[in-house]
């Protein structure tokens, strides 16, 4: 008979069809499918048994396959009974426990996981406002005071995309950061052709965690450098920067304390700091080129130290001292008589505050108390330029006090924000003059949450300023005109009504936030008197506005 070979076996499992060496097969079969199936049944009723097993080791090339018998005198091995304990040496009697009866160790990895997720992330903090005045007119900021209410704020875009990796070769983490930011007028007020944006870079940095010593993180690049904020009145009182450098973070084990510095540059596009003349081109070329004789740029270092101290479970009280020091170059203009030139000598200023900020770790619960002091060049802020100097040139003698707080509180269907200021600020020149200024507002929102989705917030301010002396009108009999006064003061109070939907559930912080808004403001005489003739917030006394609002917040890097 001939032969037939399954050519679906394996080769070493090639059985030919003689009758006779089949019966044979057939019957080792029936013993082996005997013997396997009393197997299984064993394993199935002693489950515990088989989970406790030791894995078997990896396969080496000296082992044999998989599928083949065992060496000889390994099957006598493996069915050999259990060794006393007793009557081994005590070095080996862990080893001759039988497997059962040895604790189940969780293996350790070899390779800690990656504290972070590596990969590309999209962040968003902005928000879309329309709005109208009671004569179908653009709505309006209202404020007189430097930081006012955020609810009649424009719209503002700030794209943020990250790249975040965790390095296993080296356990550190880096993050590269690039922000976006679009101002108004949008598209729908500046339609023009060719179109215009608002639109700056105010991140473009890489910043590195943990690479040498842990704790220790290094950033270079362009970074809006900022610590806690005063969410009613959208600012940042104690540190708020944006240069072109990097700085260096150390946090101590305990993540309660660390220390912060960094150095960077800015230049600001005023006469102070730029003049860009035309001079005649090198060599003797024909035409003019633009020349940079004043170019000269701000360096500003921080220095930042922070501690929190626990209490309960979740809350504590959080502490920072804060300080700067701003430092510029020497520099040559040209005055308004061509060929005549002026020095402008080296300036400098400093920043020292502190901050306190007890929290509940709950809800959002907490209090920020500010106190910030800038002198000389500092005073007028990381752009700023001294338009009324020291008879030195210099921004020497000026000099800004501000005191903020801001809190929030949140029980059950009620949530409650506050915020404030107070600020006094005055130049380096002598007099007491228009600049210099004394100014406040508090305000404060309570939230009913009638759902979780949704419900209804009641905000109410009140903004006070003084100024120096102002010069004599030209028209006395004016709305608003002292003759003589030494200072002017102006004052207003604001009531809004703001239904709101949440998506993201109760909290007065989360985002998105659809709002519809209603403000009163009513306006007194000096109040009006703040603005140029022929503004209709020179002739109002109540104003009002009515807009759609949504404010949306996404984080982008999860670990940073």
């Amino acid at each position: 008979m001939k032969s037939i070979v399954n050519p679906h076996r394996h080769p070493g499992l090639d059985i030919r069809r003689d009758p006779r060496r089949a019966a044979r097969s057939t019957g080792g079969a029936r013993a082996r499918d005997l013997a396997c199936a009393l197997l299984g049944a064993a394993l199935c009723a002693a489950p515990s048994v088989a989970s406790a097993q030791p894995a078997p080791p990896p396969t080496t090339p000296d082992q044999a396959p998989e599928g083949t018998a065992p060496p000889a005198g390994e099957a006598e091995k493996e069915a050999a009974p259990a060794v006393d304990a007793a009557s081994v040496e005590p070095g080996a009697a862990a080893a001759a426990v039988a497997p059962s009866q040895q604790p189940v160790q969780k293996e350790e990895p070899s390779t800690p996981p990656p504290p972070v997720e590596s990969g590309f992330y999209f962040g968003a903090v902005s928000r879309a406002v329309a709005a109208t005045d009671a004569e179908l007119g653009p709505g309006r900021d209202a404020d007189i005071v430097l930081r006012g209410s955020r609810l009649d704020e424009s719209t503002f875009i700030q794209l943020d995309l990250e790249r975040q990796d965790y390095w296993e070769s080296t356990g550190a983490t880096t993050r590269a950061a690039v922000r976006l930011v679009v101002d108004a007028p949008v598209l729908h007020y500046n339609n023009a052709r060719p179109w215009n944006v608002n639109m700056s870079v105010r991140n473009a940095f890489v910043e590195e965690r943990d690479l040498g010593v842990k704790g220790l993180s290094v950033w270079i690049g362009s970074r809006l450098y900022r610590g806690d904020n005063s969410e009613l009145l959208d600012f940042w009182p104690l540190d708020w920067l944006n240069t072109l450098g990097g700085g260096v973070r150390y946090d101590l084990p305990s993540k309660r304390t660390y220390f912060a510095a960094h150095a960077g540059v800015n230049r600001p596009l005023t006469p102070y700091y730029l003049q860009t003349v035309e001079r005649a081109p090198a060599l003797n070329q024909p035409g003019t080129a633009n020349v940079n004789l004043l170019d000269r740029q701000r360096l500003i270092t921080s220095f930042k130290a922070s501690h929190t101290v626990p209490i309960g479970e979740k809350g504590g009280v959080k502490g920072i001292l804060y300080g700067e020091l701003h430092q510029l170059p020497s520099g040559t203009r040209e005055t308004a008589e061509a060929g005549v030139y002026e020095r402008l000598p080296r300036d400098s200023g400093y920043v020292i505050g502190a901050q306190i900020s007890p929290f509940t770790g709950v809800d959002n619960g907490h209090l920020h108390l500010f106190l910030r002091y800038a002198g000389d060049l500092a005073a007028h802020g990381e752009f700023g330029s001294p338009t009324q100097p020291a008879p030195d040139g210099t921004a020497s003698g000026a000099h800004e006090l501000m005191f903020t707080m801001s809190g929030n509180y949140e029980t059950g269907k009620l949530g409650l924000m506050a915020s404030g200021y107070v600020r006094s600020f005055r130049n380096a020149s002598e007099p007491f003059d228009f600049a210099d200024l004394d100014e406040g507002i508090f305000v404060v929102r309570p939230h009913y949450y009638i759902r979780d989705w949704g419900g209804i917030a009641v905000e109410g301010s009140y903004q006070a300023q003084r100024r120096g002396r102002v010069p004599p009108p030209a028209d006395p009999a004016a709305p608003g005109a002292h003759p003589g006064a030494s200072h002017h003061s102006a004052s207003l109070v604001r009531f809004g009504l703001v239904p709101f939907l949440n998506a993201a559930g109760k909290g007065d912080f989360k985002r998105p936030q659809f709002r519809f808004i209603w403000l009163v403001t009513r306006r007194d005489e000096g109040a009006k008197a703040l603005y140029p003739q022929d503004d209709v917030f020179s002739k109002r006394t109540w104003e009002h506005f009515f807009g759609l609002n949504v404010e949306w917040i996404f984080k982008a890097s999860p670990a940073f």
